[in-house]
């Protein structure tokens, strides 16, 4: 019998092979498209994981990372150790759940709204104003903020001044950056997030919507009882690829807008691992710090996931 298991088990297997090999085959053009992406991804995202090491070593340019000595978590007992380290990790925190409180549930509204719009020559004329702001690169961005909302010749600061208000520093003062660096974040942000919505809400079937019509339902309740549990799935796959990256607080929008007087608040672990690492050379203690956030951001998105998995839905795996 367990013999004949054996042989079973074995041909199973090898009949498997050859149903996969058969599929291959079969499908080998549309495979062969993913192999620029499997490159891409192998060369700069997997080989480069390795470069994580140097975290657990004393690093010398010198000698390379290969032969570099380990020195254990003696980096991680070294970074754990600086109060520098609380203060920018605080900072990502609440810029990244602020950006989350504000942010993320603002491009389901636009486009709920937008959904809800019957003049489509207007509803593709919105579509593509709020587009436009994604495709702007944050430097860019930066140097019109810079001009618009400066405390001596910004528009913004010239209007408030003609209303008789002191001029507000909105870049310089602490109680006002990070304010002012989420709205701009939104703005930039919230056109292209609306995509992804009305994508799922073009999947919804309108006999749904029609027959709660003849029910009497009026919008509000269809938006309600149809349109927001027909994306339901939607919206928590992508509100947990966010809490996922809630390490990253927007490197490239605070690098281009904060100065030395506001790293009270607007020091953040990625701009901090910046300074280390390329600008005072400590590529350990950047490496580690880099590491613990990666961990974090994992540990989150495990959490989310089995978190909505609970509720009943399917999460991201």
């Amino acid at each position: 019998m367990l013999g004949k298991a054996k042989a079973k088990s074995k041909n199973d297997r090898k009949e498997g092979v050859k149903g996969l090999t058969k599929y291959l085959w079969k499908h080998k053009y549309m495979y062969l498209m993913l192999v620029p992406a499997i490159v891409y991804y192998v060369i700069f995202c997997y080989v480069p994981m390795y470069g994580a090491s140097i975290a657990f070593k004393d690093f010398n340019p010198m000698q390379g990372i290969m032969k570099s000595p380990w020195v254990g978590f003696d980096v991680f007992e070294q970074l754990f150790g600086m109060s520098k380290f609380y203060s920018v990790f605080w900072n990502t925190i609440r810029i990244s759940l602020i950006r989350l409180i504000f942010g993320f549930p603002f491009p389901i509204i636009v486009a709920l709204m937008l959904n809800e719009l019957r003049w489509n020559r207007v509803k593709r004329v919105i579509q593509t104003a709020i587009y436009i702001p994604n495709f702007i690169s944050w430097v860019v961005l930066g140097g019109i903020m810079t001009s618009l909302l400066s405390m001596d010749s910004g528009i913004v600061n010239g209007i408030i001044k003609m209303l008789g208000f002191q001029p507000i520093g909105f870049l310089t003062d602490e109680r006002y950056f990070v304010p002012t660096m989420v709205v701009s974040m939104i703005w930039k942000t919230f056109g292209w997030n609306t995509i992804i919505y009305l994508a799922a809400m073009t999947g919804i079937d309108p006999q749904l919507y029609e027959a709660a019509t003849v029910d009497g339902a009026n919008r509000w309740q269809r938006l309600l009882h149809i349109t927001l549990p027909c994306i339901r799935s939607t919206i928590i796959v992508v509100l947990i690829t966010r809490i996922g990256s809630l390490m990253q607080a927007g490197f490239e929008q605070i690098f281009v807008l904060y100065h030395p007087g506001v790293y009270g608040t607007a020091d953040i672990i990625d701009t901090y691992v910046y300074r280390m690492g390329l600008q005072e050379g400590k590529f350990e203690l950047a490496s580690a710090v880099g590491l613990f956030k990666s961990v974090v951001n994992f540990i989150l998105v495990v959490i989310a996931n089995k978190t909505a998995r609970m509720m009943g839905e399917e999460g991201i795996y």
